[in-house]
């Protein structure tokens, strides 16, 4: 039993009480300067997943591997990949009322739509 309150106790601490912990993100949280993202009061690019309208990750500072977005109204906006902040391969965009937006919608190289 003693050893069932320690763990609980060191977990709660980790979790709740380490200011290097993050449950969880959100664009919100974040700030854009010279091309990189970072949290709000620091001056260390971010690295971290977000959760939201937006989800995804960045890796120091910059989109990096799956990323989705969602409307206000919950409706799915665009899904893709980043690599070193730039879209990367095929991406489909969406519409506020779910029909796929051809605008957005192709295949990515370097940040550029290469295809439809």
């Amino acid at each position: 039993m003693k050893k069932l309150a320690l763990l609980a106790t060191l977990v709660f601490s980790v979790m709740f009480l380490s200011p290097n912990v993050v449950l969880s993100e959100t664009m919100e949280d974040l700030v854009e300067r010279e091309g990189l993202t970072y949290k709000k009061f620091t001056d260390v690019p971010f690295t971290g997943k977000i959760t939201g309208n937006r989800q995804g990750s960045f890796k120091n500072g910059e989109k990096e591997g799956p990323w989705v977005s969602y409307w206000s109204n919950g409706q799915l906006e665009s899904k893709g990949n980043y690599k070193n902040g730039l879209r990367e391969g095929p991406r489909v965009g969406y519409h506020l009322n779910g029909t796929v937006d051809k605008r957005v919608t192709g295949t990515y190289k370097n940040g550029k739509k290469i295809s439809d």
